[in-house]
């Protein structure tokens, strides 16, 4: 885990101000993390609560979701809290479903919604000493990784 852990926040457009909302409630708690957010949202986390520490990557149609899925895989983020609009259609969608195929695969806390998301805040412990109790995805899918690649003569 990082000195302070670091938690990715990320809303589409129509669930903005749900997040904006949400991260007033949890202000105090937030203040303590590093936090990454892609594009727009990073501007208005920054305008509503100026003391967070805050990172910006790009927005999420212009590879903001795959940079914070190579923090994912790189062990650079300890949860992430996606409000995602799922009755809109999005032009980027191919890169969400990598981006929460990564957060599955490696294990990483994530919340969907205001209700995940308070509940992983409430249990804080839990969700920031996950790696200590399952084993890195790598030692997981051993038998993936060493599979044969040698090329078929058919």
């Amino acid at each position: 885990m990082n000195v302070k852990p670091r938690v990715a926040l990320i809303a589409h457009d129509n669930t903005k101000p749900d997040l904006i909302e949400w991260a007033g409630r949890h202000r105090a708690e937030l203040k303590k993390f590093d936090i990454v957010s892609t594009g727009t949202t990073v501007a208005l986390l920054s305008r509503s609560y100026p003391e967070f520490c805050l990172t910006a990557v790009r927005s999420g149609p212009l590879g903001g979701d795959q940079q914070v899925g190579a923090m994912i895989a790189n062990g650079q983020l300890d949860m992430m809290i996606f409000f995602e609009d799922v009755m809109t259609t999005q032009p980027h969608d191919v890169d969400i479903k990598a981006l929460w195929r990564l957060a599955v695969l490696y294990e990483l806390p994530i919340a969907s919604n205001r209700i995940t998301a308070d509940l992983l805040m409430a249990n804080l412990d839990i969700a920031f000493t996950y790696k200590e109790r399952y084993p890195h995805p790598e030692q997981k899918h051993v038998k993936y990784l060493r599979r044969s690649v040698e090329p078929s003569l058919e």
